[in-house]
C-alpha cells in the first residue's frame, strides 16, 4: 500500500481545501497521513481513517528556535511515516518539506501553492522585503528535478516561471481544490430583501474594504439591500481585519458580520449576489461553491478570480481597486433577476464540466504516480 502524507498548516484548512481529496486517495488504496496543526479536527481527521501527527506550526513567527522546532517535528514525521509521497501545501510547509524531505524515506514530492499570497499580492514594505528571500528559498525548495509543482493558475506560473523558481516542464496547473456540487446544489433565490455576500476569512486583501465602501456608495444612492461580511478571522495573517474595525462597520448599518459560518450551502442559498473582490487568489474556493451554487458573482479581474468568472457569463469582472465600477457592477446584477438566474445556471454547468472534487482528485493522483513511478 502506497502511503500518503500532507504536510499542511492547519487541520481546519485541511479538512475544508483538501479532506475530500485524501479520502479520493483513501478509497484509491492510500494509506493517508496529515501533519498538521491541530485546533478543532483532530477527532474529525480521525474518524475520517487519516492518521494525525500534530505539528506545532506558528505561521506568523520569525523566532528562530520556533522555526527549528517545526522543522525538526517535519522530518520527525516523516522518519515515522516514511511516505510514498510527500504532498505540501502552501509556503511553510513547502519550504520545511523541501529542507526535512531530502532523506530517501521522504519519498517523491509534490508541492501546492494556493495562491503566491501575502507576500507576493502585498505592497507593503514587509511583503516587499520578503519577496526576493522567498524567491530565493523557493529555488532551493524546487531543486530537485523529480519534485513537482501544483499552481492553480497561468499567471502564478508565469510569474515562478520568469523568476526562474522552477522549470516550466515541472510546473502542473490544477485550477483549484474541486467542489462538492452535491454539497453545494443550484437552488433557486429567494424572495426576500436582496442579500449580497462576501464569503472568505476576514482580510484586507479579500477586497473586505473595497466590498464594505461599495456597500456604503450604493446605500448612499437609496439602494435598498443587505451585505454580509461571512466568514471567520484570521489572526495568524498579517491581512487580517481588526475585531472592532468589523463591528465599527456593523454598528454603521453598512454592512452585516456574520462571522465563520457552518452552513455555506445554506448562506448561498439564502443569497442573491456573492461578491470576492480579492487582491489575487490562487482560485477561490469560494467562488466555486457560489457558482455551484448558483449564484452570479461580481470580482476584480485579477489572477485566480478570473479563472472562475467569465466576464457577461456567469459573472462580472472589474477592474481592480475601481470601486464605483464594483457598485456598479453590483447593482446592474441585483436589477436584473434574469440576469442573476442566466448567469447562476452557467456557473453551475462549468463547475460540473471543469471544477468537480472527482475531476481534481483524479488530475492530483497523475502527479502523485509521476513522483514515485
Amino acid at each position: 500500500m502506497k502511503r500518503l502524507m500532507f504536510v499542511i498548516s492547519e487541520d481546519w484548512y485541511f479538512v475544508s481545501h483538501r479532506l475530500q481529496l485524501a479520502l479520493h486517495a483513501k478509497a484509491a488504496g492510500y494509506r493517508v497521513a496529515v501533519l498538521c496543526r491541530i485546533s478543532s479536527h483532530a477527532e474529525l481527521l480521525e474518524k475520517s481513517g487519516i492518521e494525525v501527527f500534530p505539528w506545532f506550526l506558528e505561521r506568523r513567527s520569525k523566532n528562530p528556535l520556533t522555526e527549528w522546532r517545526a522543522l525538526k517535528e517535519v522530518r520527525a514525521a516523516i522518519h515515522v511515516f516514511q511516505p510514498d509521497v510527500l504532498h505540501a501545501v502552501a509556503l511553510k510547509p513547502v519550504l520545511y518539506s523541501a529542507m526535512a524531505g531530502k532523506s530517501k524515506k521522504s519519498g517523491g514530492r509534490v508541492f501546492a501553492l494556493a495562491g503566491l499570497g501575502y507576500v507576493f499580492s502585498s505592497q507593503k514594505m514587509l511583503a516587499r522585503c520578503l519577496r526576493p528571500f522567498i524567491v530565493q528559498a523557493f529555488r532551493a525548495a524546487f531543486r530537485n528535478p523529480a519534485t513537482r509543482l501544483i499552481l492553480q493558475n497561468p499567471d502564478d506560473a508565469q510569474v515562478l516561471s520568469d523568476a526562474k523558481v522552477i522549470a516550466p516542464e515541472r510546473i502542473r496547473l490544477i485550477r483549484g481544490a474541486g467542489v462538492d456540487t452535491s454539497a453545494f446544489p443550484a437552488t433557486l433565490e429567494s424572495d426576500q430583501q436582496m442579500l449580497v455576500v462576501l464569503p472568505g476569512r476576514m482580510l484586507w486583501d479579500k477586497g473586505v474594504a473595497e466590498f464594505v465602501e461599495a456597500a456604503r456608495l450604493l446605500q448612499q444612492r437609496g439602494i435598498r439591500a443587505r451585505f454580509a461580511l461571512v466568514g471567520g478571522r484570521d489572526d495568524h495573517n498579517p491581512s487580517c481585519v481588526p475585531l472592532q474595525t468589523l463591528k465599527a462597520w456593523e454598528a454603521e448599518g453598512v454592512v452585516e458580520y456574520w462571522g465563520n459560518r457552518n452552513d455555506m450551502p445554506a448562506v448561498l442559498a439564502e443569497a442573491h449576489v456573492v461578491c470576492l473582490p480579492s487582491y489575487r487568489e490562487g482560485l477561490p474556493k469560494a467562488l466555486l461553491e457560489a457558482a455551484s451554487s448558483a449564484r452570479p458573482i461580481v470580482t476584480f479581474d485579477v489572477p485566480g478570480c478570473r479563472e472562475v468568472v467569465v466576464h457577461g457569463k456567469n459573472g462580472l469582472l472589474v477592474p481592480f481597486g475601481d470601486v464605483p465600477a464594483l457598485a456598479d457592477a453590483l447593482k446592474m446584477l441585483m436589477a436584473d433577476r434574469a440576469m442573476r438566474e442566466q448567469m447562476g445556471a452557467q456557473g453551475r454547468l462549468m463547475v460540473e464540466r471543469e471544477f468537480s472534487q472527482e475531476f481534481v482528485a483524479a488530475k492530483t493522483m497523475q502527479v502523485w504516480e509521476e513522483v514515485v513511478a
